[in-house]
């Protein structure tokens, strides 16, 4: 199995991989959640890493016992924080590179003005916005960093952005996980919170197509 069709095994089966995991690691289950989570939102490689489905999964294995909720959500909740932070800098260091080579079709320097006049004017509501969005999740923080949106700015709305969406997944997991009708039927809920999440970047989608 390659590496794509294994991590689309570990998504659409999260609940039983993670069950696997706290079983053969025990302890270093955290340290595996923390790495997932900060790759999925610290390297614009890695977009299609779980996000809200894993934080919800962990949150109703903590709610069973498997896991501490307290744990899960300061992990979690750091390793959003420091993945935006390491993107951000990462857009930082590569996006002047790339922007101002001459020979560059894609990259415009008009692209770069754009994105710094968009992120300073509505950078902190996207920055906490697209937390709840995959795709954009990983990549907002990169961009914001070519466009060199203000990094105070961007730290507060990280940490605050960062703790929401890990509160809500989390807690949500915890506190509804345990519900038999949930319970019973964790595919499909996992099924629904991928479907639900993707429904914004499939209306942007459409409205793109409309545009041109």
């Amino acid at each position: 199995m390659g590496i794509v069709e294994s991590l689309i095994d570990f998504i659409l089966h999260i609940d039983k991989n993670l069950n696997l995991i706290i079983q053969n690691y025990g302890l270093w289950a955290y340290s595996i959640l923390f790495l997932i989570i900060f790759c999925e939102t610290g390297l614009v490689v890695a977009p299609f890493f779980p996000g809200d489905s894993l934080i919800f999964v962990a949150g109703a294995f903590a709610g069973s016992g498997s896991l501490n909720i307290e744990w899960l959500i300061i992990l979690f909740s750091l390793a959003a924080i420091i993945g935006d932070t390491v993107n951000y800098w990462i857009g930082s260091f590569v996006g002047p590179k790339v922007f101002h080579k001459k020979d560059a079709r894609f990259f415009k320097k008009e692209y770069l003005d754009d994105a710094n006049k968009f992120y300073e004017k509505h950078g902190g509501k996207t920055i906490i916005l697209a937390r709840f969005i995959p795709i954009i999740r990983t990549f907002a923080p990169f961009v914001a960093g070519i466009g060199k949106m203000s990094y105070r700015r961007f730290v507060i709305y990280n940490i605050l952005g960062g703790i929401a969406w890990v509160s809500i997944f989390s807690l949500g997991g915890y506190y509804f996980g345990s519900l038999p009708i949930v319970k019973e039927n964790l595919s499909l809920v996992i099924f629904a919170i991928i479907f639900i999440s993707l429904i914004p970047v499939a209306i942007e989608f459409l409205k793109s197509k409309i545009r041109k």
